[in-house]
């Protein structure tokens, strides 16, 4: 019995609360800070794959980019589109697009860029065939509309742009899909068509700049921070005293450090899209990091999802392959939550998944894609994953308690270094 008494006081401190595990690790806050100042220091340098364009190098096969263009540009190439069809169907010939191919074989991943490409293979899609008059006809119908909000100068979601006609559209998935289709045919990112994306992903911290002229101080935006603006054309002026970017899978660990303040702690910018990256998330990481020369730390889910997410920033999507070099984010480092950390942080088991066989094929396949091969370390930890079948949120974490992420996870990664 007294030995019970001894153990539970040892596992106490003097105010008689709980020890969290492994705080008596970590080293005074002022010390954390100046390995942080050597780091975000070195990172000012520009890394080798950002300075780098398609130009530069001499690839076996011709890839394709796309550019920003005015709106003045995109209207102009849309009306040389539409005269060249014109004058097609009156010559007898009917008409048909010529769209850049995005299928996963028209893919290509860059090591010395460090990202997806598009490779240059096309395909026809013709008016005058059953299988493809139908999206020949939305795609038509999306080039008419963007033309009209060429002239108009104004911006609409995705969403709007589907409501327009959702008889011929039928589902939104289909009216995204030919609107990435007609940005490729146009050879101008998506952004110049000035159809944009709802507001998703939101941005905390050690950051300053204006949005569409009203300067914008993200230390005064409470816990629920700043959305994100859909239209990146109208933030500039960024300032920042911080020493790093804090990129966060989900919108609860974003809750969690918003509230602590992890930022004045820490000084540090603090950005979700609250899961899957959406464009405008991706333009304005990016933005940050070029602008700020920050260096890009992730918390993403010990999961293939997880490390799906963290790719996609850093490497490019597939489906937007084609303006991989606007939506790329180089050299995020990865930080956590790790498989390696569930022993090492002794994550209870009551907290840990079971993978399931669709987790499992996720992270073999992953296991074989090139922009993961390229890093020993994603490749160790991604293969512990498949071996041990056990996955975990971050929220883990919050079995030792609910702030146990800011005041001890993190600062102790931070102090060790320990990312990827």
């Amino acid at each position: 019995m007294a030995d019970k008494r001894k153990r539970r006081r040892s596992e106490l401190n003097p105010d008689g609360e709980a020890q969290l595990p492994f705080k008596n690790s970590l080293k005074s806050d002022s010390i954390i800070l100046q390995i942080l100042k050597e780091f975000s220091d070195c990172s000012t340098a520009p890394s080798s794959s950002s300075s780098k364009t398609l130009d530069d190098l001499g690839l076996s096969s011709s890839c394709r980019e796309v550019t920003d263009l005015s709106l003045s540009s995109v209207q102009s190439t849309i009306e040389d589109l539409i005269l060249k069809i014109a004058r097609s169907i009156l010559s007898g010939n009917g008409f048909a697009f010529d769209v850049p191919s995005r299928s996963a074989a028209n893919q290509l991943y860059v090591p010395e860029l460090d990202r997806i490409v598009l490779k240059d293979k096309t395909a026809i899609r013709p008016y005058a065939n059953i299988s493809t008059v139908r999206k020949s006809t939305i795609t038509t119908r999306i080039l008419q509309l963007v033309h009209q909000l060429c002239i108009k100068n104004i911006h609409v979601t995705k969403r709007d742009l589907f409501y327009t006609d959702v008889k011929l559209f039928q589902d939104q998935t289909q009216s995204d899909s030919v609107l990435d289709d007609v940005s490729c045919i146009l050879g101008c990112t998506r952004s110049s068509l000035n159809v944009i994306a709802a507001e998703k992903g939101v941005v905390v911290g050690r950051l300053i700049f204006s949005d569409n002229g009203d300067m914008i101080d993200c230390t005064k935006m409470g816990m629920g921070g700043k959305a994100i603006p859909p239209n990146i054309d109208r933030v500039g002026d960024m300032q920042s005293d911080a020493l790093f970017i804090l990129l966060v899978e989900k919108d609860a660990a974003y809750i969690r450090l918003a509230e602590d303040r992890f930022y004045n702690r820490f000084p540090c910018i603090i950005v979700t899209a609250k899961g899957q990256p959406d464009v405008a998330t991706r333009l304005f990481l990016r933005k940050m990091k070029m602008e700020l020369k920050l260096p890009v730390l992730a918390l993403v889910d010990s999961d293939p999802y997880g490390l799906k997410i963290l790719s996609v920033y850093g490497c490019g999507s597939k489906n937007m392959s084609y303006d991989s070099a606007n939506l790329t984010t180089p050299d995020i480092k990865w930080l956590g939550i790790r498989p390696s950390d569930l022993d090492k942080y002794n994550i209870p088991e009551q907290c840990r998944l079971p993978m399931t066989e669709q987790d499992i094929k996720t992270g073999k396949d992953l296991l074989e894609e090139d922009f993961v091969k390229k890093n020993p370390g994603w490749v160790e930890e991604l293969s512990l994953m498949v071996k041990t079948k056990q996955k975990a949120e971050i929220q883990a974490l919050s079995s030792f308690g609910f702030q146990y992420l800011s005041e001890v996870y993190l600062p102790l990664k931070l102090q060790q270094k320990d990312w990827l």
